[in-house]
């Protein structure tokens, strides 16, 4: 990956990594901390209807 101008980072496997418009995790416990970061990247919001007429 060095050769090729990548950096390897080590996380835990729950947790996800943000470079730019690049969003990865090493395994399937991190789904949803990897959804709300690539939602972020992408600029969506989501929000429930109640707590929007709130």
């Amino acid at each position: 990956m060095k050769a090729a101008g990548g950096e390897y980072v080590e996380v835990p496997a729950d947790e996800v990594v943000v470079d730019g418009n690049l969003v990865t995790a090493p395994a399937w416990p991190a789904h949803p901390r990897w959804l709300a970061e690539f939602f972020k990247v992408l600029g969506l919001r989501i929000e429930h209807e109640q707590a929007a007429m709130a």
